[in-house]
């Protein structure tokens, strides 16, 4: 059974919720929209975003799949990866669009901006 929010780990919980929140606001889906695309029940990911639950690895392989991120990202989040383990998943643009969602001194408007410039210049060249 999965424990509620207490103490340290539900401040990690908490954290894990939020970047999914923010996540899935940056890919302008609705609750039910990510629910159906990551195969996760609306109730249960409604939990996860306010960090009443940390969901197992293959809920945030969904989650991250669905997200259009690298399950890596989510992972290191959650505390199951160290920043080391999943620096080099992925390459070039992913990585780029993977700065961009984590930089905490960007608004969702700013990243969303940022995430459509980049992407407009690597699709030309």
């Amino acid at each position: 059974m999965l424990a509620t929010v207490s103490g340290r780990g539900g401040e990690t919980r908490k954290a894990v919720g939020d970047f999914i929140r923010l996540q899935r606001g940056l890919a302008d889906l609705s609750l039910r929209q990510l629910s159906e695309l990551s195969d996760v029940s609306n109730a249960y990911l409604s939990q996860v975003e306010r960090g009443l639950y940390m969901p197992s690895a293959q809920v945030l392989k969904n989650i991250a799949e669905a997200l259009d991120l690298s399950a890596a990202t989510l992972y290191q989040r959650a505390g199951l990866l160290d920043e080391s383990q999943g620096s080099d998943e992925g390459g070039g643009a992913a990585n780029v669009e993977r700065a961009i969602r984590l930089d905490e001194a960007l608004t969702a408007e700013q990243k969303e901006a940022l995430i459509g410039v980049y992407r407009g210049f690597v699709d030309r060249t």
